[in-house]
């Protein structure tokens, strides 16, 4: 089973027929992925946890609509998605096999717009179990690779593993009106280049290696899904670029296929 980063941009994803990365995820079943999992796992930048934390939910997940001052029609989307209490646990089980020593339990929270939102899109009929893992801000890359690397028998158990951020990620600098600064463009090249050359290391520690990584992701919780997926797929993973857009000048929707040799 590969696994997925998947840059999910703007919550607009859910609703806007213009922007390229909403069809792609369209086509998922289609053109990219046509096999169903028996669950998935994700790993979205929008629950930031101290520790890493799974939610566990028996039934229907709940929607999150974690956004303010979008289109009403936003809020009124729902995404049922069943829980996956049995995936949860296993996530949990191999995470503190591997020196994650406290890993929570969440029995209540629902999807957040990083899982439902690309999830929609890419599973309509919303009938795949669905497991959330969190990301620690205030870890680093090596510590999400670590993450990852401990979920990697996952794939081999049905398990669709996918980090959902954004490549590039600075919501002060958007704007609709222009075309993509060359910071933005060259961290995103820096991204892809780097992921198809297998160089795993310049990504754990990019805010050393990659030009611009502080303006790319001010923040870091966007890109750390991409440090799990990756890391889930082995050291000799190879990285393939499926997707790439830009949304508001600063948003990349840069998203990649880590396929295990």
């Amino acid at each position: 089973m590969e696994t997925f980063f998947i840059s999910h941009g703007s919550p607009t994803l859910s609703i806007d027929t213009s922007l390229p990365a909403r069809h792609f995820l369209q086509s998922w079943n289609e053109k990219v992925f046509p096999q169903n999992p028996k669950s998935i796992l994700v790993i979205s930048a929008h629950w930031d946890t101290e520790e890493p934390s799974v939610n566990v939910i028996s039934g229907n997940h709940d929607t999150i609509h974690d956004f303010y001052n979008f289109p009403k029609p936003m809020y009124q989307l729902k995404y049922p998605a069943p829980g996956a209490p049995e995936l949860a646990r296993r996530v949990k089980e191999l995470l503190i096999g591997s020196g994650f020593e406290d890993v929570k339990e969440d029995r209540a929270r629902g999807l957040d717009h990083g899982a439902w939102v690309p999830l929609m899109l890419m599973y309509p009929k919303a009938d795949i179990p669905v497991c959330q893992l969190s990301v620690l801000s205030g870890k680093d890359g090596t510590y999400h690779y670590n993450m990852g690397k401990a979920l990697a028998p996952l794939r081999e158990e049905g398990v669709l593993i996918m980090g959902s951020g954004s490549a590039v990620h600075n919501l002060r600098t958007l704007n609709p009106s222009t075309t993509s600064p060359p910071w933005a463009l060259e961290f995103d090249t820096w991204l892809t280049e780097t992921l198809l050359n297998g160089r795993h290391e310049d990504i754990n520690h990019y805010e050393e290696k990659a030009p611009h990584a502080k303006m790319a992701h001010p923040w870091p919780e966007h890109f750390f899904p991409l440090h799990v997926a990756l890391g889930a797929a082995g050291e000799k993973a190879k990285a393939e670029l499926i997707h790439n857009s830009w949304g508001l000048s600063t948003l990349s929707y840069s998203s990649y296929r880590f396929t295990t040799q």
